[in-house]
């Protein structure tokens, strides 16, 4: 088969920016707050005309956001409100960091067509695509990119941002033990953690309630010989459904998923992003990725059902585990499915009624290939075509060596395995090779446009790659 590598690669950027707040601790906030409350008032004001002045580069309402970090603070506090204006918002500002993103890396894409389709060549499709990005502290986050793909298999990238920062918006007002108690087995914290948590609590509470709280068992679990971690277990029971929107008028390039709950607060990785269709025709954007907290890996889903809206929600069910969930772009059989390597080794198929609960998982396929023999898993979601459902895979060899490959599955069947490659259809090769986790190729997922499949890849967890293949060419060496 003839593999085409593009010129387009995209690499750390380290001009990519957020805004975020800043948090070390109720203890170490509050001396900084009696610092600012030493200051006279035209210090109050000079420094404050400075530090717009010095960041007024990064075209954001920087008022609005010293508002919202000094508000944060504040209820964690339980500040009182007689504070001037102009001290809350430099309040807010010391509470404020600048944050860049894909300062480190940008790797591990997704592809799939987008849903606007208008303004376009003939022969020209438009996609969306996701990122891996990762900042300092190696820290993962998610964006996202259009572009173009003309008719014989070329890219061009739009122009994506202004980014802003994320605003979490949660999906409950008010939270009630019966909650936690039921996700306690999730969260892998101690009963006796949990109860002194909720024994400071009402039965009804709210997250400023928990996040309070949680600073002060914290404090106290410093000494004690379990891990310190285990409060914020807590916490992540309550923050791990919530929404993020840009602005209205927003689409898909100016949104960024940062970490903003505890269950990812390690990073969110490798989001398969799909364009998926409704039954009665009408689409969204789903992205299935995993979440980090630096002891435990959750899938989670983001729901985009326009564009500027992601809905994050945790994924629940026997079945929903591990990494590298993919979800089919329709329902099969009048059910939703996902590929996934739930057991960390072999590829399964996932079926439900519910796309938020996965109880039922078929095992397809176990390594068979020697580029294989660590483990194997998706490369994204299904893509359709008239053969069946063509599945990228990867595959991890010797000296952890990373190819990707594919299978061909039933189109009615999606268990039912009709063919696979026995060598690597995209190998890393020369300067490929080469990055902060060397000898990488992957992908979170392709698309077929024009006769091409079209393949972004991720390069040894540092840049990302596009390549393209004739689809007749793969599908002859499956069917």
């Amino acid at each position: 088969m003839t593999v085409r590598r593009l010129p387009v690669r995209l690499s750390a950027d380290a001009s990519l920016t957020i805004t975020r707040l800043f948090w070390a601790g109720p203890d170490r906030a509050r001396k900084v707050i009696a610092r600012i409350a030493e200051l006279e008032d035209v210090g109050v004001s000079q420094l404050l005309a400075a530090t717009r002045d010095k960041f007024a580069h990064l075209h954001l309402n920087l008022e609005d956001i010293f508002l919202s970090h000094y508000q944060q603070v504040a209820r964690r506090l339980q500040m009182t409100n007689n504070v001037s204006s102009e001290r809350k918002l430099l309040i807010g500002a010391y509470f404020t960091l600048e944050y860049a993103f894909a300062s480190a890396a940008l790797f591990n894409p997704s592809m799939t067509p987008a849903i606007d389709q208008t303004g376009l060549e003939p022969g020209a499709l438009r996609f969306s695509m996701s990122l891996r990005a990762v900042g300092e502290g190696h820290l993962s986050s998610i964006i996202f990119r259009r572009g173009i793909i003309d008719a014989a298999g070329n890219i061009t990238l739009e122009t994506a941002g202004p980014y802003h920062e994320p605003t979490r918006m949660a999906e409950h007002d008010e939270f009630r033990r019966a909650k936690f108690r039921a996700r306690r087995a999730i969260s892998g914290v101690r009963d006796e953690v949990i109860d002194g948590v909720l024994s400071e609590l009402d039965d009804s509470f709210s997250l400023q309630d928990v996040l309070r709280i949680v600073d002060r068992v914290q404090a106290r679990a410093q000494s004690a010989p379990h891990s310190d971690h285990e409060p914020h277990g807590v916490e992540w029971l309550t923050t791990c459904d919530y929404d993020v929107e840009t602005s209205p008028e927003g689409n898909i390039t100016e949104l960024v998923l940062f970490p903003i709950s505890e269950a990812e607060s390690q990073g969110m990785e490798d989001m398969r992003l799909v364009r998926f269709t409704e039954d009665d025709g009408s689409q969204c954007y789903y992205g299935t990725y995993t979440a980090y907290n630096g002891r435990q890996v959750l899938p989670h889903l983001a729901e985009m059902p326009r564009p500027g809206l992601a809905r994050i929600r945790m994924l629940h069910g026997r079945y929903a585990k591990n990494k590298g969930l993919a979800l089919f772009p329709r329902r099969v059989q009048g059910q939703y499915m996902m590929s996934g390597r739930i057991d960390g080794e072999n590829l399964y198929i996932l079926k439900s009624p519910n796309v938020r609960v996965w109880d039922h998982a078929v095992l397809v396929q176990e390594p068979q290939f020697p580029w294989e023999f660590m483990q194997i898993g998706n490369c994204g979601s299904p893509i359709e075509t008239e053969a069946g459902w063509l599945l990228l895979t990867h595959g991890v060899g010797p000296m952890r060596h990373y190819c990707i490959g594919a299978m061909l599955l039933d189109r009615d069947d999606p268990t039912k395995l009709i063919g696979r490659l026995a060598e690597p259809l995209l190998m890393p090769t020369g300067d490929e090779r080469n990055g902060y986790v060397p000898n990488v190729v992957y992908s979170c997922g392709a698309l077929v446009h024009s006769g091409l499949l079209v393949i972004p890849y991720g390069i040894s967890d540092a840049a990302t790659g596009f390549a393209t293949v004739p689809l007749d060419d793969v599908l002859a060496r499956l069917a």
